[in-house]
């Protein structure tokens, strides 16, 4: 049998021989359509997410304590409210989306504690907690264009009407939600506080645009305001411990309240004003985005480092997707 020399490879040799293999490929995974968009508020970042994998595709910095967000139209820009933690923040984050990259950080000068969010006509509106106001800014010219007094205490939530002739704002420290209809006043708008419960935050306008439905974290009601008399209509008695989000489905037909002090979801069918069920979701729920389809409500567990994914069929939690510290707010984005 013929014996076998063991042969010395040399270093050099080695490292030649690893220079004729091909080399792994890393590549950072795209942005999907659509897309889950989680901030972090405890990491200060945003994690984008595929809501068909579950998994997280980005992970981008931002401003400290990042409250809301919101994308543009064309699903290539998201906008974050830095809130701040204990030093009031003062910047808006610019982030593509595409590159997965933030593009600027918005100083926003005198302004204090940016929160609510909405992107219409190309713009961002959100408002300055601290100032009681909302401002706008512009992407295109990278500017704030606008600031519009409310001279309610702790202006919070920010939503318009899918017509974007109505605008509400809840305010928190004041217990009112003021209502601002486009008007051909010079500042473009007219005014009414409409006062509510105690500490009113999450809050919705309707599909229709008959109601706006307040969900009042210090006295556990719901304000049901009749949009065209600008008054409260109802209140309903949810014993909600510290409400935090609200709702509508698209079809209007529920409504939906997380509640972190509870650690539940609070479901209320809209027409009957009944209470018809209250999820258990985890610790600390407190955004919600539901799907344009309707199918499925996302709630972020700020306590639990998980966003749950609600079947809106069966009302019952069928997926949690693992985050970063302090999940909060939540929008969804698809790029037409």
């Amino acid at each position: 049998m013929q014996s076998i020399t063991p042969r010395r490879i040399s270093f050099g040799s080695l490292a030649a021989l690893f220079l004729l293999l091909p080399l792994p490929q890393f590549t950072a995974a795209q942005t999907p359509s659509p897309a889950l968009l989680v901030l972090n508020k405890e990491d200060n970042s945003l994690s984008i997410v595929d809501p068909a994998t579950r998994k997280t595709v980005a992970q981008i910095p931002t401003g400290e304590g990042p409250h809301e967000i919101v994308a543009s139209d064309d699903g290539k820009l998201a906008f974050v409210a830095n809130y701040g933690a204990r030093t009031p923040g003062n910047t808006l984050s610019v982030i593509d989306l595409v590159t997965q990259k933030e593009l600027h950080r918005v100083d926003l000068g005198a302004l204090r504690r940016p929160h609510g969010l909405a992107f219409a006509d190309g713009k961002l509106w959100f408002t300055a907690e601290q100032n009681k106001l909302i401002a706008r800014y512009d992407p295109a010219a990278n500017q704030l264009d606008g600031l519009l007094g409310i001279g309610q205490n702790g202006t919070h939530m920010l939503v318009f009407s899918k017509d974007r002739t109505l605008l509400f704002t809840s305010n928190i420290g004041s217990n009112s939600i003021t209502l601002l209809q486009r008007a051909s006043d010079p500042s473009g708008w007219t005014l009414t506080t409409i006062p509510v419960g105690k500490g009113p935050e999450g809050a919705d306008i309707s599909p229709d645009t008959h109601e706006f439905w307040a969900a009042n974290s210090g006295d556990g009601t719901v304000s049901i305001i009749d949009v065209a008399a600008k008054k409260v209509a109802q209140t309903l008695e949810l014993h909600t411990n510290h409400s935090n989000r609200l709702k509508f489905t698209p079809d209007g037909k529920l409504v939906l309240i997380s509640d972190p002090g509870s650690d539940t979801l609070v479901i209320v069918e809209a027409a009957s004003r009944k209470e018809i069920k209250r999820v258990s979701v985890g610790r600390q729920p407190e955004g919600v985005v539901i799907t344009p389809d309707g199918a499925s409500a996302y709630v972020a567990l700020a306590g639990e480092k998980t966003v749950a994914v609600i079947n809106l069929k069966t009302l019952e939690i069928n997926a949690r997707i693992s985050v970063g510290n302090g999940p909060d707010g939540l929008a969804w984005t698809v790029r037409p």
